[in-house]
């Protein structure tokens, strides 16, 4: 029986965790906050694999894609395992133009989009308010995404918890890593709260911590790094919610969920871990919602938060095997997280469980960087 020991519990962690222990393995999850409460909880839970494609990332659409298409099922037996809603949503997404120069460059990424095969349509201005009537009335146009769906991140995190429980797996919150073992160069196991966890597998999917996990080789550490964003949520009048779709704006994106919230984001910040909010941040991400959705000036504001994705040099995620036999990568995945999720537990479960790495992530191996270093 496969012993699998996992450093983080965010929603990477926690699927790669499920995944693996509902096939029989014996699962430990290390977390040095409490599970889910991260990048996990801090994202806005788009699935958005169409209009988030730009300019230098089509190298990742396909993995997108087949996460993207993997997340009704994944949804579906998480609430089964779990009895708890993910608020799975599936009106799809506007990306709105209320200038003339917001259109040109809405049009120049909507025609990349559709040379890549994406199926996402141009709409005129009215078209747009047609579908979500309280956006600007001087919207120029929109591109609409009916497959881009949307989850509510943090149901999505509480479900994991639990069903990974059910599965029979052993979560250790507040419980921070000291460093991996290793014998023989092969790693061993981890130490963690004064103790040698022993594992057949380490899997590695700490976030924008991953750099700091004790014991790895200089060489063998990736190359993962914060990127701060400043989020904060409205709340919306009960008995009419401005929006159903997730719409995507210039400077900004607002996402509806369905116990009346309005979560605004993000802000894109190299800061290191400065969890701190600023008032330029929270203008810039007010200001940028305000000018498609004129209507949240009424809205009281709920919450404010910040947030560290786990940014990469070429910003895809770093999945398979480590320079250290026994120990694998699972981070990385920037602002695709909680989109990546299901493809990434599948592919790093079945080389679990398989011993070859899945075709679909072998692009994303940590030796993309080694045979093209950042800033070559």
């Amino acid at each position: 029986m496969t012993r699998v020991a996992i450093i983080g519990a965010g929603i990477i962690g926690l699927s790669i965790g499920w995944r693996l222990a509902k096939a029989g393995c014996v699962v430990e999850i290390f977390e040095r906050g409490e599970a889910g409460h991260g990048a996990s909880w801090a994202a806005a839970g788009m699935l958005a694999a169409g209009v988030e494609t730009e300019p230098t990332e089509e190298g990742l659409l396909p993995l997108s894609l087949r996460s993207r298409e993997l997340w009704p099922d994944f949804a579906r037996e998480l609430e089964a395992d779990s009895g708890l809603s993910v608020g799975y949503r599936t009106e799809g997404t506007l990306v709105a133009a209320v200038t003339r120069d917001d259109a040109e460059q809405l049009r120049f990424t909507f025609e990349l989009q559709r040379r890549l095969g994406l199926d996402i349509a141009w709409l005129s201005g009215a078209e747009a308010l047609a579908l979500e009537p309280r956006l600007n009335p001087r919207l120029t146009a929109a591109c609409f995404s009916a497959q881009d769906h949307q989850a509510d991140n943090r149901l999505v995190m509480a479900a994991l918890v639990e069903a990974f429980s059910r599965a029979g797996g052993a979560l250790y919150e507040r419980c921070e890593v000291e460093g991996i073992e290793i014998a023989g160069g092969v790693a061993m196991g981890l130490r963690a709260g004064g103790k040698l966890h022993a594992a057949d597998v380490l899997v590695l999917a700490s976030g924008a911590w991953a750099r700091e996990l004790g014991g790895l080789p200089e060489a063998a550490k990736p190359p993962v790094r914060p990127i701060k964003g400043q989020m904060l949520a409205l709340r919306m009048p009960k008995a009419a919610p401005l929006l159903r779709h997730v719409v995507w704006a210039p400077r900004s994106y607002l996402v509806p969920r369905g116990d009346g919230r309005l979560v605004i984001g993000a802000t894109v910040e190299e800061r290191g871990f400065d969890p701190a909010m600023t008032a330029g941040g929270v203008l810039a991400l007010l200001e940028g919602a305000w000018r498609v959705l004129p209507a949240i000036e009424d809205c009281p504001i709920e919450e404010m938060w910040t947030g560290f994705r786990p940014g990469s040099p070429d910003d895809s995620p770093i999945l398979g095997p480590s320079a250290v036999p026994g120990l694998i990568f699972a981070c990385g995945h920037h602002r695709h997280g909680i989109l990546l999720a299901p493809v990434t537990a599948e592919a790093i479960a079945a080389q679990i469980l398989t011993g070859v790495v899945p075709e679909s992530i072998r692009a994303f191996g940590i030796e993309r960087f080694q045979r093209n270093p950042p800033g070559a």
